[in-house]
């Protein structure tokens, strides 16, 4: 009896990074979803494949290829009867963070956030254009590696000071709070989300620079009939770390870390299970078949926000501090002391209300708790574009819905992910909050 065909491999993801946060949690995650990570980093882990930069262009030319990489003895665990597959797909997640800005020059943001990223898509894209000629005869074919997908992860800091509008003061004239879209300008405010906005450039830069093809481009992303090019795929996440915050004021707003993450959920961040869901849904949009395959797109990874449906009025709510806090359930400020704006609540009473229509009954829990909602909400990001089936089609699960649901059953309201990637720090030595494990 002939033997069963040996299952094809699992297409290959190079993750850069691989020791930092969501570098951990894709290298972690990705087997689950039919792929195998292979991860690079400066820094080594139990995560991290290869000890090395991805601004490396030796070490990128070995990884792209087959030969090389197949016969590295790191690559030995990988047991599957047809060996590794050549890397498919890339997903950028190193750089230098905000934290870094103590520690690190200006020279040193620009080299690894720009420069070495501008490296790391020059050698994906040359995979891209290398063919064989059909003419050739006699000799047997190389095999050799062609990106299939570039998913660079950015942040929603690159939208820099277009997401802090002047508070709206009651009695004042109304400002409301910021709605962040992919159409936002990008008004970075520090080396940070200057160079990762620069780095966003690039991107467009070489996938559009590579060789010439039928497209239909829409505000926010390329379609293509053809495959020619480098597609990449930019996703502008917001804040997904466990550590406390390192602004002393936001860590001040609540006297319990985990409630300011929950409020934080509704508008501002994402479990980092969902980044790499999202993460995943990039890797099929820039590969599915024509003509909805995308080779260029910007999409903002955000928890989805209960508050994009709220009327004007709780818009500048929102962006609006009252005297005295809301409780839990939505009771407005304390008596005496409150202007006329101020006594229809501001923030934390909308907050309340919003809360408690999603989860009837979350106010009482909250209140047993001691927790209690933000007096302000600045900003508001909007990540539907990213939701919708014609673009990613991506699915958070970890909501701010459903952390209200599982705190109201007593169950953890974020993914086991999140526990597993745990609180890495992002220097070797003190640097303020975020070294803290």
């Amino acid at each position: 009896m002939a033997s069963s065909p040996s299952p094809p491999c699992p297409q290959t993801v190079l993750v850069t990074g691989s020791s930092g946060h969501l570098g951990r949690a894709l290298m972690l995650s990705l087997p689950s979803y039919g792929y195998t990570p292979i991860g690079i980093d400066i820094k080594p882990s139990s995560t991290c494949t290869f000890v090395g930069s991805f601004g490396d262009a030796t070490l990128l030319q070995n990884l792209f290829s087959p030969s090389w990489l197949r016969a590295q003895p790191e690559i030995s665990c990988f047991n599957h009867p047809n060996g590794i597959e050549p890397i498919s797909h890339i997903i950028h997640c190193a750089t230098l963070h905000k934290p870094h800005i103590e520690s690190h020059t200006k020279a040193q943001f620009v080299q690894t956030n720009i420069a070495d990223t501008l490296t790391l898509l020059e050698a994906a894209a040359a995979t891209t254009t290398g063919t064989s000629d059909p003419l050739e005869t006699g000799k047997e074919k190389e095999e050799t590696t062609t990106i299939k997908s570039f998913t660079y992860i950015s942040t929603t800091s690159t939208f820099g000071r277009s997401l802090s509008p002047q508070q709206s003061i009651p009695g004042g004239a109304p400002k409301p709070a910021a709605h962040i879209t992919e159409q936002t300008p990008c008004l970075p405010k520090n080396i940070y989300g200057l160079t990762k906005s620069s780095a966003e450039d690039l991107c467009y830069l070489i996938s559009s620079s590579s060789s010439p093809a039928t497209t239909t481009t829409t505000t926010t992303a390329t379609t293509s009939t053809t495959n020619p090019n480098l597609p990449v795929i930019i996703l502008k996440t917001s804040r997904f770390f466990p550590e406390a915050d390192d602004d002393a004021d936001r860590r001040n707003m609540l006297a319990d870390d985990e409630n300011l993450k929950l409020c934080e959920l509704a508008y501002r961040r994402v479990d980092i299970a969902d980044v790499v869901s999202a993460c995943v849904a990039s890797i099929k949009a820039q590969t599915r078949a024509s003509p909805s395959r995308i080779t260029f797109g910007k999409y903002i990874i955000s928890g989805p926000s209960p508050f994009l449906d709220l009327s004007a009025e709780d818009w500048v709510r929102l962006n609006t501090t009252t005297a005295g806090p809301a409780g839990p359930d939505g009771a407005g400020a304390e008596e005496g002391g409150a202007s006329e704006g101020a006594s229809e609540g501001g923030a934390e009473k909308v907050f309340a209300q919003v809360a408690e229509r999603l989860c009837p009954g979350i106010g009482a829990v909250m209140e047993q708790k001691r927790w209690k909602w933000l007096s302000r909400v600045d900003r508001v990001y909007d990540s539907r574009l990213a939701m919708d089936e014609k673009e990613l089609g991506w699915k958070p699960e970890w909501t701010f819905q459903a952390a209200l649901e599982r705190i109201k059953r007593g169950e953890q309201w974020r993914s086991g992910l999140t526990a597993e990637v745990g609180r890495l720090g992002y220097h070797d030595r003190a640097w303020g909050v975020y070294t803290t494990k």
